[in-house]
């Protein structure tokens, strides 16, 4: 039923993202964040519901990409379920404002996010934040591998100038304070494409420039083990 329900809405996003990228045009990029300009933001976020954030979730296809509820199927997207419902908006408002498009792959939600008010996106936010974070997948690293990517999420690594990763995302990848986003259960290979973008400069919408600057550092290996260390957890808790 699952399988049936996905190839439905495939054809769905298929017909949607080709007329819709038919039509499309170079947009302005909206100024860049500020510290301040964020909070603002973030404090005038509607209040999201989460039934009217499922029904846009079902009738804009977005489980075709991200799963039924938001825990994505492959390893091409990102799982959405159980992430804080301020980095959710906050991504939204990038697509949308021409912050966020680092690749092609990016095409697809530039799209959809300009049909979106602000009030969708919270109620889509808040449907997401609901479940439960991703199930943990099998790491397949090495002992001496995972040990590296503790080490690196617990303590960081003081002669790269590298601060813990659970500074900002918490200690089991449960995400931090408003924007930081949850990374426990993420699939590996969006999270390598991710930081290899902050790294090599195709994203910066980061408003403190904490990822860009942190993934300056971190080699091909490093992301690799970071991205199958944090598939691995389970964010602590149960959402």
């Amino acid at each position: 039923m699952k399988k049936t329900f996905v190839s439905m809405a495939m054809l769905g996003v298929v017909a949607f993202s080709s007329a819709t990228l038919a039509a499309s045009h170079e947009r302005a990029k909206a100024e860049p964040w500020t510290p301040g300009k964020l909070s603002t933001t973030l404090s005038e976020m509607p209040k999201g519901d989460i039934q009217r954030g499922q029904k846009l979730h079902n009738d804009m296809f977005c489980a075709s990409c991200h799963g039924v509820v938001g825990e994505s199927y492959t390893h091409n997207w990102p799982a959405l379920n159980g992430q804080r419902a301020e980095y959710t908006y906050k991504m939204l408002l990038d697509y949308q404002d021409g912050r966020r498009h680092e690749d092609k792959r990016a095409d697809i939600m530039v799209e959809v996010a300009q049909f979106l008010t602000k009030q969708q996106m919270a109620d889509l936010a808040m449907f997401y934040a609901a479940q439960d974070l991703p199930e943990p997948q099998a790491h397949g690293l090495s002992d001496e591998e995972f040990k590296l990517a503790d080490r690196m999420v617990r303590q960081g690594d003081p002669t790269r100038l590298l601060t813990p990763c659970a500074s900002c995302h918490g200690v089991n990848g449960e995400g931090g304070i408003n924007e930081t986003p949850a990374l426990a259960g993420q699939q590996p290979d969006y999270f390598i494409r991710t930081m290899r973008a902050f790294r090599d400069g195709q994203r910066n919408n980061d408003v403190y420039k904490g990822m860009s600057q942190f993934a300056e550092y971190l080699s091909d290996e490093d992301i690799r083990v970071l991205a199958y260390y944090y598939a691995s957890l389970d964010g602590g808790t149960k959402r």
